[in-house]
């Protein structure tokens, strides 16, 4: 219900943003300040987020030896399909080029954001090897300060693997972590509250200063997207089931009720219960889905993965900077690390994307324009990231060789007479319904 309800006022403030800035645009442009203390809340979040939910994501489930077999399998699945997210969202991101042409405007603040571009093309790394040596930290307290992402997260794995290490002794530390990650999931959820009056400040700001002419942008930007997921599902997932001799077909009737409140709410939580039950009950063990599912929301997020390779490109071409193919192999390795950090509540790629953006020295304009919409985009890249999940639970079930195809049958012969049996009460209903309305016309036929 609460996140219903925060749907609800971003479309409202959503709407209400763009009729203030098109009526009303030099009261709109004042509104900015609005998104941009939306944005500061965010960036607060950033880094004992991504310290908490990465440290307990690798060290909670202890080392690669710990894991066993299913642990390494699904490491290493995990990986192969993220980074082919990664690939799909660049390679669209510079064909559609969603961020080149997107008007900005000639306000004060936008003007500011151009330079600002400029300033930071003009400081980007120089080399490979400088850029991979600046994602090393020399302090972890100024990473986190400065909110260099990337920073954070080695330290996070080299602290992870020092926890492993000390076992129990590290056990209160694990513990203490834990406690944090779940004060920042509910900081999130907070902070979270703010959106629509952070949305409304940042459409009506956006189309005051420049008309209702940038909304075209946004559909650019929304197709691009939705395109970029629609390919892969069907280049990656669809031939991942047909590899492991999964019906995918079957498996998406399956999920449609977890799927599509997934999309209606933007939240991966809240459709987490229902599509665990549904797949022990498609045939995957109950030990799979216990294990894949929630290491999953850690470490194969695909929709928000392949949205995050979108967003960082629309962002440089927002503000005129040019990545060359090096400095795009090196972001893609990045956000193969950032992605794992997060949160599976909503917008909070957001927070992944501003210290992503930071991390390169681009201008975090894109996740201002990026956030009137992102209500949109989360709805997308949630369900993708539900249904990719749900895949590799299947996979690795097949992988091990324990998948219950009985079970699926079963499951599938279920769904097809309950579908049938709905189709023929509602088949029934309508010819009651038509029998009655006959009987009244023959009745006043004959009285007439």
């Amino acid at each position: 219900m609460k996140h219903s309800k925060l749907t609800a006022l971003i479309f409202v403030a959503l709407i209400a943003g763009i009729l203030v800035g098109h009526f009303a645009p030099d009261f709109a442009v004042k509104m900015h300040p609005f998104a941009e203390i939306f944005l500061r809340m965010v960036k607060m979040i950033i880094a004992p987020l991504l310290f908490a939910t990465l440290v307990i994501g690798i060290a909670g489930h202890g080392d690669a030896k710990s894991l066993g077999k299913i642990g390494i399998k699904t490491i290493i699945y995990f990986e192969v399909v993220t980074t082919l997210a990664l690939i799909i969202g660049l390679t669209l991101a510079n064909i559609f080029k969603p961020g080149v042409g997107f008007v900005i405007g000639t306000s004060e603040h936008a003007v500011q954001m151009q330079a600002a571009g400029l300033v930071a093309a003009s400081q980007a790394h120089t080399s490979v090897g400088q850029m991979i040596t600046d994602i090393f930290p020399t302090s972890v307290v100024d990473a986190m300060a400065q909110g260099n992402l990337l920073q954070i997260v080695v330290f996070s794995i080299f602290f992870s693997i020092a926890i492993c290490a000390c076992k129990e002794k590290a056990r209160p530390i694990l513990d203490l972590l834990d406690s944090v990650s779940q004060v920042m999931f509910k900081f999130t959820e907070y902070v979270m509250y703010f959106a629509p009056l952070g949305i409304f400040g940042a459409i009506a700001s956006t189309v005051g200063a420049n008309g209702l002419a940038i909304l075209k942008n946004y559909f650019k930007v929304i197709g691009a997207l939705y395109l970029a997921f629609a390919v892969f599902v069907v280049l990656v997932l669809f031939i991942v089931c047909k590899i492991v001799k999964i019906s995918f077909r079957s498996l998406l009737r399956a999920l449609q009720e977890p799927a599509l409140l997934a999309f209606t709410t933007a939240s991966s939580e809240a459709a987490f219960p229902k599509a665990m039950e549904i797949m022990e009950r498609f045939g995957v063990p109950k030990n799979i889905i216990g294990f894949v599912m929630p290491t999953g929301y850690t470490f194969n997020l695909d929709g928000s993965t392949l949205y995050l390779a979108m967003a960082v490109i629309f962002s440089s071409q927002l503000v005129g900077i040019h990545l060359d193919i090096n400095q795009q192999i090196v972001i893609m390795i990045a956000l193969m690390l950032t992605s794992k950090g997060i949160a599976g509540v909503p917008r909070a790629a957001l927070i992944v994307l501003a210290g992503t953006l930071a991390s390169f020295n681009i201008p975090i304009l894109g996740v201002a324009i990026l956030l009137g919409i992102d209500q949109i985009l989360d709805m997308g890249r949630t369900t993708v990231n539900l249904v990719g999940n749900c895949v590799a639970t299947v996979v690795i079930a097949r992988w091990e060789n324990v998948f219950d195809y009985e079970k699926m049958k079963e499951f599938v012969r279920k769904d097809k007479e309950e579908s049938l049996s709905t189709e023929i009460g509602n088949f029934a209903k309508n010819y009651s319904a038509k029998s009655k309305e006959q009987k009244l016309v023959t009745e006043k036929i004959e009285e007439g």
